[in-house]
This record gives C-alpha cells, sequence and structure tokens, in this order.
C-alpha cells in the first residue's frame, strides 16, 4: 500500500487512540460517578462508530460494505444517545432516572438500533466512485426513523446543555462552557465536512474522519470532568506515554504495503492502546491512594492536635481539682495523727483500732491525690523540686515506721534493714523521695496477702545508694514488668487486691530519673515475691533547685 493512501487512517487513529485513553484515564479517576461512566461510554462508542465509519469507506465490495454502513448507523444511534445522557447528568456523580427514561427511552433507542442492521435502513449499496469509494447508498423506509430518532437526541441534548449553562454559577458554569465549545467545534466540523463538503461541493473524502471531528467534544469535556486535577504530572506523563506509542504503532500500519500486513500492525497498535489503559489505571490508583493518604495524615495531624488540647486542658482540670481535694483529707489526717496520739484522752481498744484503719484509708486517698498533681505537674512540663542535703536512712526509717501500722493491720512482718555503717548524704527532695519510698513500701503491704515486707538500703561499689523493698506477695511476669512504670498502667487483676489509678510506680519513675537515678523490678515470676530497687548516685551533682524543665531528658533537664 501507499503511505498516501494510509494518511486518513493514520490521522483517524491518533483520534481514536486519544479518545480511548481520555475516556479511560476519566473513568478510572472516579468509578462510581455517572458522569464518569457516561463519559467512557460516549468514548468507547464514538470510536467505534469512527472506525465503522471510516472501513465503510475502504472497500468496493457490496455485501462487506453494505454491513460497514449499517454497523457505523448501529453505533451512531448509540452515540447519539449517550451524548443525550451525557448532557443530561453532566456534571454529577449520582442521577436518579425515571421509568419513562429507562423503559421508554431506552427501549427505543434499542429497537431503532436493531432496525438499523435490517435492509429497512441501509437496503444496498448502488453504485461505487471511479476511486472504489461508496457512491450511493439505497435507503429503506425505516431511515426516517433513524434520522428523527438521532436529531431528537442530539438537539435535546444540545438544549438540556445550553439550559443549564445559563442556571451555573462559578465553577459549575465554567465546565458548562467547557463542554459547550468542545459540542459546537465537533458538530460546526460534522457540518461542514459530512454536509457541507459532500451536498455542495461534491467532496465526500472527508466523511472518513469521523473520529477527528469528534475529538474535540471529547477533550473539552474530559478536560470538564477533570477540571484541575488534569494536570497532574504523573498521569499526564503516563498519558503522553500511552499516545506516543500508539502513534508510533500507527507509523507502522502507514508503511503496510499488504492487507495481512495492515491487519497485523493494527492489532499491536490496539493492543499497545489496551495495555497503555492498564497502565493508565494503574497510575490513577496509586496517586488516588497517594492524595487520599495525604488527606489522612492531614486529619490525623488535626486529632492530634485536638488531643493535646484536650489533654492539656484534663491535666489542668485534675491541677485545680487535686489542689481542692487535698485539704480536707489533710485536715482529717491532722485530727486522727492527733486523737490517735492521745491528745484527747485514751481511747478505747475498739475505737482506736477503727481509727488506725481510717487513718490508713486516708493516707491512701492522700497518695492518690498526691499522685494525681505530680502527674499533672509532669504532663504541664514542669515540676518543682527543691534539692537539699538528704539523709536518706533517716528518710526510709521515718516512712516505715508511718506504714508499720498498715503492715500490722493485714498481720504481715515489715522489717526495715538498716546498714551497719553510717550512709553519706546526697543532693535529693526530700518530700518527694518520701512519695517513691512511700508508694513502694505500700504497694508491697497492698499485693501481699501473707509473708512480709522487707527494707535495705545500703552502699553499692558505683558509689551509689542502693534500695530495696521486697515482698513475699503476688509477683510481677516478665510481661507486666516491662509496662508496670508506664502511667495507668498495674498488673493484672491488681484492682481486685486494691484500687487505684495506676501512677504511683509512673511518678516514682519520673522522681528518681531527676535524680539522676535508676528504678526497676525484679522478681522470680507470678506468685514468687518481687523486689523493687532503685539507686541514686552519691554524688550526682545536683544544685539547690526550685524548677525542671521535663520537656527535656533527664540528663538534660535544666536547673
Amino acid at each position: 500500500m501507499d503511505i498516501i493512501v494510509n494518511l486518513d487512517l493514520f490521522s483517524v487513529g491518533i483520534a481514536i487512540a486519544a479518545i480511548v485513553i481520555l475516556g479511560f484515564t476519566i473513568f478510572y479517576n472516579n468509578r462510581k460517578s455517572i458522569t464518569n461512566q457516561t463519559f467512557l461510554a460516549v468514548s468507547v462508542t464514538a470510536s467505534l462508530w469512527s472506525v465503522f465509519n471510516y472501513l465503510s469507506y475502504q472497500f468496493n465490495a457490496a455485501d462487506l460494505t453494505i454491513w460497514l454502513l449499517r454497523l457505523e448507523i448501529f453505533f451512531a444511534i448509540w452515540y447519539a444517545f449517550l451524548l443525550y445522557q451525557l448532557f443530561y447528568v453532566f456534571p454529577k456523580e449520582t442521577y436518579s432516572f425515571s421509568r419513562q427514561y429507562k423503559y421508554g427511552l431506552i427501549t427505543w433507542v434499542s429497537f431503532i438500533s436493531i432496525l438499523n442492521l435490517t435492509p429497512l435502513v441501509f437496503n444496498h449499496v448502488g453504485k461505487f466512485s471511479s476511486e472504489g469509494k461508496v457512491d450511493e447508498v439505497v435507503n429503506g423506509p425505516g431511515i426516517a426513523l433513524f434520522g428523527l430518532t438521532a436529531v431528537y437526541l442530539l438537539f435535546s441534548g444540545f438544549i438540556f446543555l445550553i439550559n443549564k449553562t445559563r442556571k451555573a454559577k462559578d465553577e459549575e458554569k465554567h465546565q458548562y462552557k467547557l463542554v459547550t465549545t468542545g459540542t459546537i467545534i465537533t458538530y460546526s466540523l460534522v457540518i461542514a465536512f459530512n454536509f457541507v463538503f459532500p451536498a455542495f461541493l461534491n467532496n465526500p473524502k472527508y466523511i472518513s474522519l469521523g473520529a477527528v471531528f469528534t475529538f474535540p467534544f471529547i477533550l473539552f469535556t474530559g478536560y470538564a470532568i477533570f477540571k484541575h486535577k488534569l494536570l497532574n504530572i504523573k498521569i499526564l506523563s503516563t498519558e503522553v506515554l500511552t499516545f506516543l506509542l500508539a502513534i508510533a504503532m500507527l507509523f507502522e500500519v502507514m508503511l503496510s504495503r499488504s492487507a495481512i500486513t495492515l491487519v497485523f500492525r493494527f492489532s499491536v497498535f490496539l493492543l499497545v492502546l489496551g495495555v497503555g489503559i492498564l497502565l493508565i489505571r494503574s497510575v490513577l490508583r496509586e496517586v488516588k491512594q497517594k492524595e487520599e493518604l495525604q488527606v489522612l495524615t492531614e486529619r490525623l495531624k488535626n486529632a492530634n492536635e485536638q488531643l493535646k488540647t484536650l489533654d492539656k486542658a484534663r491535666a489542668e482540670f485534675i491541677s485545680i481539682a487535686s489542689h481542692q481535694l487535698r485539704t480536707p483529707p489533710a485536715t482529717i489526717k491532722w485530727y486522727l495523727s492527733s486523737v490517735l496520739s492521745g491528745d484527747y484522752g485514751q481511747l478505747d481498744p475498739q475505737v482506736k483500732d477503727v481509727l488506725v484503719k481510717t487513718e490508713i484509708t486516708n493516707n491512701l486517698l492522700i497518695s492518690l491525690i498526691e499522685d494525681m498533681l505530680n502527674v499533672s505537674r509532669i504532663e504541664r512540663g514542669k515540676m518543682e523540686f527543691l534539692f537539699a542535703p538528704t539523709d536518706l536512712l533517716d528518710l526510709t526509717n521515718i516512712t516505715v515506721e508511718q506504714l508499720l501500722p498498715m503492715a500490722q493491720v493485714k498481720g504481715l512482718k515489715l522489717e526495715f534493714k538498716k546498714p551497719r555503717k553510717k550512709l553519706p548524704q546526697i543532693m535529693a527532695d526530700k518530700e518527694k523521695l518520701r512519695q517513691v519510698i512511700n508508694n513502694i513500701i505500700d504497694n508491697a503491704i497492698k499485693y501481699t496477702k501473707e509473708g512480709f515486707v522487707t527494707v535495705r538500703l545500703k552502699i553499692t561499689d558505683n558509689n551509689e545508694l542502693r534500695l530495696e523493698i521486697s515482698d513475699s506477695g503476688r509477683g510481677v511476669s516478665p510481661e507486666n514488668a516491662q509496662h508496670l512504670f508506664e502511667k495507668y498502667k498495674r498488673g493484672q487483676d491488681s484492682i481486685k487486691d486494691s484500687p487505684g489509678l495506676g501512677l504511683g510506680l509512673y511518678v516514682a519513675k519520673i522522681i528518681i530519673e531527676q535524680h539522676k537515678g535508676k528504678i526497676w523490678v525484679e522478681s522470680p515470676g507470678e506468685g514468687k515475691g518481687s523486689t523493687f530497687i532503685f539507686t541514686l548516685p552519691i554524688n550526682n551533682n545536683l544544685k539547690a533547685t526550685t524548677l525542671l524543665d521535663l520537656t527535656k531528658t533527664p540528663e538534660k533537664a535544666t536547673v
């Protein structure tokens, strides 16, 4: 075949490739949209109509040509109907069609499309031109029904589009204008080259270029649906790559010198087009996933900011509430201490026993409130520390004596095994260290049903003071040991033995770390007792301080 003979095939092939690529790109961008679905149907139908429109003018065999013409108008009526539907639903994502539309109009179009395949519309080819092109087609009586239906669909659809354009506002109005522009360009070309040229200038050679005339409408409408998303560089790059590969294959088709070679190369062209569409789908899916991930990331960021605000408000509420709650039990403690010490006379043993239990409960309440206050201070990032020379031996001894009645009530042996030699003083916050020691011994008593609680204090070879609180209680599993010092964490079933919020050990860890020490737990396992240990360096280089910045690590905390 001569190259010039295939130039019209090249132009039609480029237009069809562009139409199909754009149709599938828009469809994959939002498969659930009725507008995108209809646009894809328009693109595919337009391409099929263009193929048969082109082929019907390439052969001089009467039987083959008549069937190509019938297939051309078969797709032409569906092309007109889908254009009507596109104008009907554009730019909505969902649309509810009426029963009249579903069972009336669609049924009628289906009837006309089947009629187009019979001799009632195109009866036979009358004659061919000297160039071997169709020069005359003998019509049947059904041609009028086809013509009227096609004109009605196209004219009604265009009226829909004009009315919607007039009523639309802002971005939607811009979309309608784009579709209207594409429609006017396409049908101006169709009227000029498929009607004026053949009818008045006796030049029918442009009739087969229907795909080229359709492309402006597809391009403008596709851009209107995509809007600014069309400019995504990754999608554009994939579309351009697919389009260039299709053009390259069309060049091969142009160079074909036999019918067999032409068919083979055109089949490869269709295969390249199909693979390109699949590639576009995968790229669109990747781009959409990234966009969704960005949206989720932004939402997560906003949610985190809201959580921080709520957490700050919660911490402030706890701080205010704890301050207000601390006064009543402190007053109760003072009075109970005076009564139990005999300031108000001798007590009946039974009354004294009740008051001792009341004092224990009140001390638990004070400890809980103090933990809540400390957690609130920690969460705000600022905590007051009054470092001063401290005798850890005296501090531990006083704490053990205060908790001895609580152990006696439970029938436990609470023993403090003091070091044989005097220990050096360290720089520490006495009250906060007392809270730590009190909390650990208090926990040991709570979670030990019978047996002992033993406290040991010694100096290590590393020039550190080491305090150990051992008990014969429930013990700690390796899994729970990893989380005991976290906020609001408690051992399994701990609430059965004692109420609490799981704050004491968390606060203890923060306090010990701010003293440049370490705290941990050792246990052979559940039911075998446990030993809580903390160490404090003797030479910790801490200065008398009133405020520490807890937003930094213990090593970098500002003093």
